[in-house]
């Protein structure tokens, strides 16, 4: 990879003020990517100097937008390795300091970021935050990973489920090898669609997380590699009929939700575009988005789940059309003598002209309608909606 400098004009001895006295590397940005996932790759995410600094360097906003291509500097600096020990060569003093630079180095190697050892091209990489702000204080959101129990337990914990849901047991690997993103609608500033049943509102967002989060509980219990693209960081699974509506959803990586609707689109759509390329370069093909939304439509009409496909994906109309089989053969279980309506779309919406992966969008019911309220509030519904969902993304 190549690397370019930024020229220092003057020379400062302390190595606290190393973004004036040194150079910085410089990558080129990736289909995908933003800043969180630029600095994300280089393992620099967890460190609010990092971003301001990663701001300065490039001259550009909190919330802006990566050209493809284009080069930016990295809140890395590049010291010549004398040779003889990190310490001397960086001007500090701080053993344990020198040993995490020593592992921030040998980890870029290994991940292939690094071309050379630093010990044979004498080039040294030395996170800004190394000498700057070396407690890390953000705390990113990881994708539904397993965290380990300290317990010794062995048992599989996903704290983004809640409390109740939160250990969730290996059913089977049958979907090992498969990558979902699960990106439930609205969200942040943006409640999405409103309508009040009784004294209360109904939030769009809220109901589409809600069933969005049983999904991915059920895709992860059987193997699958599931990502939560919107996330809410105090409500997990609810088995309340009313959800109350709040704005402190986030996305993956960390950062808020802006409020504009074209930013919010592309910052979701971005998102799944850099993980989609990471699984896609380990090989994994077999990688789908679900977007999950509930319609607003005149308080008469009623109407069933119904899904969409871009209209130039012939794989996306067959996976609607899975979906609506699926559901299909549920009304006829679950409901005998109704019968199930619900239309395959071809749409030309953002999230599934500019989602890489294989993508369908779903509207679960019209949230104004007193009936189809029935379909989302009731928690038992809410689950047989993800478990429908299941079916229909993961059988043929």
């Amino acid at each position: 990879m190549r690397a370019m400098f930024l020229l220092c004009v003057w020379w400062l001895p302390m190595a606290v003020l190393a973004d004036d006295m040194s150079k910085f590397y410089q990558v080129e940005a990736l289909p995908g990517d933003g800043i969180i996932s630029i600095l994300r790759r280089y393992q620099l995410e967890q460190y609010s100097c990092n971003f301001e600094q990663f701001y300065k360097l490039n001259k550009v906003g909190r919330n802006a937008a990566l050209i493809v291509g284009k080069s930016y500097f990295l809140p890395i600096i590049i010291y010549d390795f004398n040779g003889k020990t990190i310490r001397s060569s960086v001007g500090i003093e701080d053993y344990n300091t020198a040993l995490r630079i020593q592992q921030y180095n040998e980890r870029m190697l290994e991940s292939a970021l690094r071309t050379e050892d630093f010990r044979k091209n004498k080039v040294l990489w030395v996170p800004y935050h190394e000498l700057n702000c070396p407690k890390a204080d953000l705390e990113i959101p990881a994708p539904i990973e397993p965290e380990p129990e300290s317990s010794g337990t062995g048992k599989r914990m996903f704290p983004i489920f809640g409390k109740e849901y939160a250990h969730t047991p290996l059913l089977s690997n049958k979907l090992k090898g498969r990558v979902f993103f699960i990106s439930s609608g609205h969200g942040g500033p943006d409640p999405g669609a409103i309508a009040k049943r009784g004294k209360h509102l109904l939030c769009e967002d809220e109901y589409a997380y809600d069933v969005s989060l049983r999904l991915c509980r059920l895709l992860v219990s059987h193997g699958a590699t599931a990502y939560m693209i919107v996330r809410d960081p105090n409500d997990g699974i609810r088995n309340t009929e009313i959800l109350l509506c709040d704005t402190d959803e986030i996305v993956w990586g960390g950062e808020e939700l802006p409020f504009n609707q074209k930013a919010r689109l592309f910052q979701r759509s971005d998102i799944i575009n850099e993980l989609y390329e990471k699984h896609h370069r380990q090989g994994l093909t077999q990688q789908i988005a679900v977007m999950i939304h509930v319609d607003s439509r005149s308080k008469g009409q009623r109407i069933d789940a119904f899904f969409c496909h871009h209209k130039s994906s012939t794989e996306g109309k067959k996976l609607a059309e899975n979906l609506q089989k699926t559901f299909r053969q549920k009304y006829a279980q679950y409901q005998k003598g109704r019968d199930y309506q619900g239309t395959v779309e071809a749409r030309d919406l953002h999230m599934l002209r500019e989602c890489k992966p294989l993508s369908v969008f779903v509207e679960l019911a019209n949230i104004r309608n007193a009936a189809d309220q029935q379909r989302i509030i009731v928690p038992r519904n809410r689950q047989l909606l993800a478990e429908w969902l299941f079916e229909g993304l993961t059988t043929k």
